[in-house]
């Protein structure tokens, strides 16, 4: 057998363990976002930071995982898993320097955390203990459209991008025939870490510490898919949540009632996202805050 054979062959072994493992992985993520797995990771004391580098390689992982839960977008995942490993082969060998010994740990200057005690100077009016109930409510809300299968009533609390990534995944439950249930939900900490500021908005990041319990159910059959309908399992979360620079929390407080960018008409934001004139679905990132990512940082279970 010839270079060229083996090398075909080694690839096309790669790409059936690939597609082997994120299938496992894809039918084993729960709770909302799918942060929730079947193995624990991480620890309680995790740093809340981490490369550009991996946020990258998630990013990568989390479209493949899209991809294949999907039957359209499976022979696309399987060419982009090609096209990576190949060119993984053909990438030219580079010669060690010193730039290599260089640490790259450090998150992105964007993300170069300020403490919350400055965010005064910008709103003197901001509540810390508010805001934290602000998001330990939302969790258990969140956790509750997810299992319902519509997270639409959260989308005003969602920036445009998360709510379509996570649109994404709960079509892909539907389409799966599974549900995902949280039950004995405990939000244990909200506490924010700090503030940045990029590209006119004001980003909080926040760690959020809960305990579930979490597992999943064939719609069908009502079999256990995956979870545990008694193990607890301790997550902690980074949410990254933003609004418009300028903004204050008096102003974001009046913001009860907006005006439809899509035919005009005034709604309460606070009692429904959905414009009852023309049922476009209203999202408020602009003008008071928004959950804009969640990461997963560790899991614990305890049986």
């Amino acid at each position: 057998m010839n270079k060229r054979f083996l090398k075909q062959l080694l690839i096309m072994m790669v790409c059936v363990f690939a597609l082997s493992f994120i299938a496992v992985y894809t039918q084993s993520s729960a709770d909302f976002g799918n942060y929730s797995g079947h193995s624990d990771y991480g620890s309680s004391h995790s740093s809340s930071h981490s490369s550009s580098s991996s946020s990258d390689d998630s990013g990568i992982g989390a479209i493949l995982i899209y991809l294949l839960s999907t039957s359209w977008g499976r022979p696309i995942a399987v060419i982009i898993i090609i096209i990576l490993i190949v060119g993984y082969f053909k990438k030219p060998k580079k010669t060690k320097d010193a730039s290599e010994n260089v640490q790259t740990n450090a998150p992105p200057v964007s993300r170069q955390l300020r403490p919350m005690t400055e965010y005064t100077g910008f709103d003197p009016e901001f509540d810390e203990a508010e805001f934290r109930e602000r998001w330990s409510n939302l969790y258990i809300q969140m956790q509750d459209c997810w299992r319902d299968k519509d997270i639409e009533p959260v989308k005003p609390y969602f920036t445009d991008a998360f709510f379509n990534q996570c649109d994404r995944q709960v079509q892909s439950m539907k389409q799966q025939g599974v549900t995902n249930y949280v039950e004995r939900i405990a939000v244990l900490e909200v506490a924010p870490l700090g503030f940045y500021q990029t590209s006119d908005m004001d980003h909080i990041v926040v760690r959020v510490n809960t305990r579930i319990v979490d597992y999943t159910l064939d719609d069908a059959t009502g079999n256990l898919v995956s979870g545990d309908r008694s193990a607890e399992k301790f997550m902690v979360y980074e949410w990254d949540v933003c609004r418009k620079t300028g903004i204050t929390t008096s102003q974001s407080e009046g913001v009860k009632s907006l005006n439809c960018p899509h035919c005009g008409a005034a709604i309460n934001i606070n009692q429904t996202a959905k414009c009852p004139y023309c049922d476009s679905i209203v999202t408020i990132d602009n003008e008071d805050w928004a959950l804009d990512s969640i990461k997963g940082i560790s899991q614990r279970t305890v049986k």
